[in-house]
C-alpha cells in the first residue's frame, strides 16, 4: 500500500493567508453590505506597464506564426532574458554573474520552496524570526524542521528580530548548516546594512554555511547605501544562492516570472566531508527533470522591463506604492502607533496597541474598520504583538482605509 509523507501532517491545517481569507469571507457573509479593504495580503493592484504589455502582444503574435512560434523553451530560461538580467541587475553594481548561473523560474516562491532539495534532509537551518512562512513550511514537508514544541521547530535556529535589537538578527553562536535571509525583509519591511551583511557572509565562510538569500523586494530600496544583492559582498559567491522576483517589481503576480542565481563556485560537502560538489550543475539537473521552463511570453515581458521605457515605467509604479507606504507611515504614527519599515520596502510592521495579540487586533480592525491586516504571529513567534500592512493597494483605497482606521481608533 502507498504510505503518506507523514511530515505533511505536521503542518498547520491552513497556510496563513488561507486562514485570513477564511476569516474575511466569514465577515463578508455576516456583513454583506460592508466594503472590506485589504492592506494585508501583498498582491499588487496597478496594471502592467505599457512596455511589458507591448512586449507580451508581440510575443503572442510571434506564437501565431510558423517562424516565430516557440514550444518547449530551455529549462534554465531563454538567453535573451538571462543576458538582460546580467547586464542590468548585476553589472551596474560591479557584480560579475555568468548567464549560465541564472535560472529563470515562474516566481521566487517556487524556487525558495524547492531549493532545499539540493541538500540532505538532516541539515539544520536558521531563520530570522518573524519570517516568510514558505521557508519553514517547505522544510517541514521534507522532515528537516524536526518536531514542533511550544510553537518552535526543534531543528530550527530562530534569530529573533525585535524592537530591542532594532530588528537586526543576532548571528548564531554555533554552526548552522543553512541560513535563510530576506532583505528588504518580509514581513518587517526592514533592511540590512552592508556591514551587517558582510558579517553574515564571513560567518558562512568560516562555518561552511549555505545562505539562501531572498532579494525579492530589492527594487524598493531607496537608500543608496543599502545593498541590493548579497553578491555585492566579497566572498558571497562561495556561500550564497540568491532569489529574485518580478512579482512586486513589475506587477507580475499574475504573469509569473523570476530567477535564481546559483554561482559556479558554490559547493556542498559529501556525507563524510571528503568531497565537494558544485551546486550549479545539480540545480540545473533538478530543473531539467522537474521544470519545463517559464513561458516565452512571460520571459519577453520580463525582458521589456530592462528597456529604457520599461525602467522608467516600472520605477513610476514602485514610486506609486512607496507613496502609499509614506502615507500609511505618517497617518499611523500620528495615531500614536509604532511603525517600522515602509521606507525601503513595501511592507510596514505595526506594533499593536496595549500588547493586543496579533489575531485579536486583526479581528478588531476587520470588524471595527472593515480593513484587513496580516497578524504578525503568523510569520513566527517573534511576530506576536505586531501586524503587517502592505502598500500595494490602490491610492484611493489606501486613503479610505486610513480614514476608517483613524475614525475607529479615535472612538
Amino acid at each position: 500500500m502507498a504510505l503518506i509523507n507523514e511530515h505533511y501532517l505536521k503542518l498547520t491545517k491552513n497556510y496563513l493567508f488561507a486562514d485570513i481569507a477564511k476569516k474575511v469571507n466569514a465577515f463578508k457573509v455576516s456583513h454583506p453590505k460592508s466594503n472590506v479593504i485589504s492592506l494585508g495580503i501583498g498582491d499588487v493592484t496597478q496594471p502592467l506597464c505599457p512596455a511589458v504589455i507591448e512586449a507580451m502582444h508581440k510575443a503572442v503574435d510571434d506564437m501565431a506564426t510558423k517562424e516565430g512560434f516557440h514550444g518547449y523553451g530551455p529549462e534554465q530560461g531563454y538567453m535573451f532574458l538571462r543576458e538582460a538580467i546580467v547586464k542590468n541587475d548585476f553589472l551596474p553594481r560591479g557584480i560579475h554573474i555568468d548567464p549560465s548561473e541564472i535560472f529563470v523560474n515562474d516566481g521566487a516562491k517556487s524556487d525558495t520552496g524547492n531549493i532545499g532539495e539540493l541538500v540532505r534532509w538532516d541539515n539544520n537551518f536558521g531563520v530570522t524570526d518573524p519570517i516568510y512562512p514558505v521557508y519553514i513550511d517547505s522544510n517541514v514537508m521534507c522532515g528537516r524542521a524536526g518536531t514542533l514544541v511550544d510553537g518552535k521547530w526543534s531543528n530550527v535556529t530562530y534569530m529573533p528580530c525585535l524592537e530591542e535589537n532594532n530588528f537586526v538578527p543576532q548571528i548564531p553562536d554555533h554552526r548552522v548548516d543553512i541560513i535563510y535571509l530576506c532583505y528588504p525583509n518580509n514581513p518587517t519591511g526592514t533592511v540590512i546594512s552592508r556591514d551587517e551583511l558582510r558579517k553574515w557572509v564571513n560567518y558562512a565562510l568560516k562555518n561552511d554555511t549555505l545562505i539562501f538569500y531572498d532579494a525579492a523586494y530589492e527594487a524598493y530600496i531607496q537608500d543608496p547605501d543599502i545593498p541590493h544583492s548579497i553578491y555585492e559582498i566579497k566572498g558571497a559567491r562561495k556561500v550564497a544562492i540568491e532569489f529574485h522576483s518580478y512579482s512586486k517589481t513589475a506587477g507580475f503576480t499574475g504573469v509569473r516570472c523570476g530567477y535564481t542565481v546559483v554561482p559556479k563556485e558554490l559547493t556542498a560537502a559529501s556525507m563524510d566531508g571528503s568531497e565537494r560538489y558544485p551546486l550549479n550543475p545539480m540545480w540545473d539537473r533538478r530543473q531539467c527533470t522537474k521544470f519545463n521552463g517559464t513561458s516565452y511570453i512571460s520571459q519577453r515581458a520580463a525582458e521589456a522591463i530592462y528597456t529604457p521605457e520599461g525602467k522608467e515605467q516600472v520605477k513610476a509604479t514602485i514610486d506609486y506604492y512607496m507613496g502609499n507606504a509614506r502615507l500609511m507611515r505618517e497617518t499611523l504614527q500620528k495615531l500614536g502607533l509604532k511603525v517600522y519599515g515602509g521606507e525601503n520596502a513595501p511592507y510596514l510592521w505595526v506594533k499593536t496597541p496595549n500588547d493586543t495579540p496579533s489575531w485579536k487586533f486583526f479581528e478588531q480592525m476587520l470588524y471595527g474598520a472593515q480593513v484587513v491586516c496580516t497578524p504578525g504571529v503568523g510569520f513566527g513567534p517573534s511576530g506576536e504583538g505586531f501586524v503587517r500592512l502592505t502598500s500595494f493597494g490602490d491610492r484611493d483605497d489606501c486613503r479610505e482605509a486610513l480614514r476608517r482606521i483613524s475614525e475607529w481608533m479615535m472612538k
